[in-house]
């Protein structure tokens, strides 16, 4: 691993505490109780995918907390650069993580196969 990758994962690292740190000090409820999932920093640590978690958010809620996140970029980038000392913050990009939906959906394959099997074992 190299220098470059460990300022990468660092910088990712610390941005999973302080970006909920920032929404817990707003006003909006819906923002204010997201849960970061994850946070993927690019190579020149420019830009920032975070990842969200869908909480039981319907898709007009979704569609509301990811107008409003483009709005409050801005306190959460001041917030992040003030904790941290940093004279810049990446660009955040929000995103909501299939992952979690994904890993279940195969969870549920393999218990499919796997009572199939025992299936056909008895």
């Amino acid at each position: 691993m190299n220098p470059a990758e460990v300022k990468r994962l660092r910088t990712e690292s610390v941005l999973k505490e302080l970006i909920p740190e920032a929404l817990s000090s707003l006003e909006d409820p819906y923002l204010k109780g997201l849960c970061v999932t994850d946070v993927e920093c690019k190579k020149g640590r420019y830009d920032a995918f975070v990842y969200l978690d869908k909480m039981m958010l319907d898709e007009k809620e979704q569609a509301y907390v990811l107008s409003h996140l483009r709005h409050v970029e801005r306190h959460i980038q001041n917030h992040c650069m003030a904790a941290e000392g940093w004279y810049r913050a990446p660009n955040f990009h929000f995103k909501f993580d299939e992952r979690l939906e994904y890993q279940n959906h195969i969870d549920k394959l393999f218990d499919k196969v796997s009572s199939e099997l025992e299936k056909g074992k008895k």
